[in-house]
């Protein structure tokens, strides 16, 4: 969706100076803070991710020129620099392979820029636009709360639903809590306000594209980070291929969330099998698994402390599929089990689970 005024292209936001000069970001893009609003947001900055010589970044390059997702050699030769590092500059690309994002576009009849454009009719009807849409939730709870109280009828000349508003609203609310400190996203900045546009956009885009699946939550996350790497509609394609693929996430995002439930519960099964001993101690201080595991999966990891090691398992992830979702989960748990087995209260125990320090 494009700003309404043809001289907007050319505005420069106030802020943006001012954030200029009073904020740092690191290389990932996430802001330097105080030492209290770091544990609050709890990032660090301190990356140790392998650099890969000039020689290897050339074989990677010649490999992603000649991608083949059917070939096994080729995937046996990904996985093989998946484990030395993926240099930042090449990952959107290596994703892009991996996730077949132009066969999966090639492939659907639905059109991300029409789309766009019919989501435009809604918005404008409710007085509301993508790029002012975190100020604009009071705005939508107001006519969602009208709708419900009154119980009267959409008009007519409206080209808007409830389910639109509701949908809205849901997205709106959850732009607010993904990366609130990374440049994309934090502030009023031009760039944040493209940023949560961009972000906006895409989810939208995605549950008119799969009305069954909707917007849920944690898509947020993934769409952000997607967003990170690669263009607005490469983005949507890639989050389309991830979310619809069994491989991927379709059995972990409903509207229910009654998936990854299930999925929790297969890997409570796993735990039991793979680490008997922690599993009893867990179960013995009262720390159910849905509580930690099911943000985990819903936000693929991304409360990691380090942003390398993040995106080190998507790395992962967007290779091997949802095999790599449960083996990062008991690979977490596993590090944390010395401490773990050191606690005896869920009080103690499901904070360093949910918020896993960088040591």
């Amino acid at each position: 969706m494009r700003r309404r005024s043809s001289s907007s292209a050319s505005w420069r936001n106030p802020t943006d100076k001012r954030r200029s000069e009073s904020e740092r970001f690191d290389e990932f893009g996430f802001a330097f803070t105080n030492r209290r609003e770091q544990k609050l947001h709890h990032r660090c900055h301190d990356y140790s991710y392998p650099q890969l010589s000039s020689v290897r970044v050339k074989e990677l390059c010649e490999l992603l020129s000649y991608w083949n997702g059917a070939s096994f050699i080729c995937k046996s030769q990904i996985e093989r620099f998946i484990r030395m590092g993926i240099p930042p500059s090449l990952r959107g690309r290596m994703w892009k392979c991996l996730l077949n994002v132009d066969g999966v576009r090639e492939c659907s009849d639905f059109n991300y820029q029409t789309c766009l454009s019919e989501v435009r009719g809604p918005l404008v009807d409710l007085g509301v636009s993508e790029y002012g849409i975190l100020s604009a939730i009071a705005t939508l709870s107001d006519t969602q709360n009208d709708l419900r109280l009154n119980q009267r009828q959409l008009s007519g000349s409206n080209c808007y639903s409830i389910d639109d508003i509701n949908l809205f609203r849901q997205i709106a609310l959850d732009l607010q809590r993904s990366f609130p400190t990374h440049r994309s996203l934090m502030g009023q900045s031009s760039e944040a306000i493209e940023g949560q546009a961009k972000l906006f956009r895409v989810l939208v885009a995605y549950a008119k594209y799969n009305p069954q699946a909707g917007y849920s939550q944690g898509m947020s996350y993934i769409a952000a980070v997607l967003l990170m790497q690669l263009g607005e509609e490469e983005a949507f394609w890639a989050l389309t291929a991830m979310l619809d693929k069994s491989k991927y996430l379709a059995e972990l995002f409903d509207l229910s969330l009654t998936k990854v439930q299930h999925q929790v519960k297969v890997f409570d099964q796993f735990l039991k099998h793979r680490k008997a001993r922690l599993s009893k101690h867990l179960d013995s201080a009262g720390v159910l698994l849905v509580h930690f595991v099911m943000p985990w999966f819903l936000t693929l990891f991304t409360s990691l402390p380090c942003w390398d090691s993040v995106l080190a398992v998507w790395d992962l992830i967007i290779l091997q599929g949802l095999q790599a979702v449960f083996r990062t989960a008991l690979t977490i748990i596993e590090l944390l089990e010395p401490r773990l087995m050191e606690l005896n209260d869920e009080e103690t125990m499901l904070p360093l689970l949910l918020r896993v320090p960088v040591e």
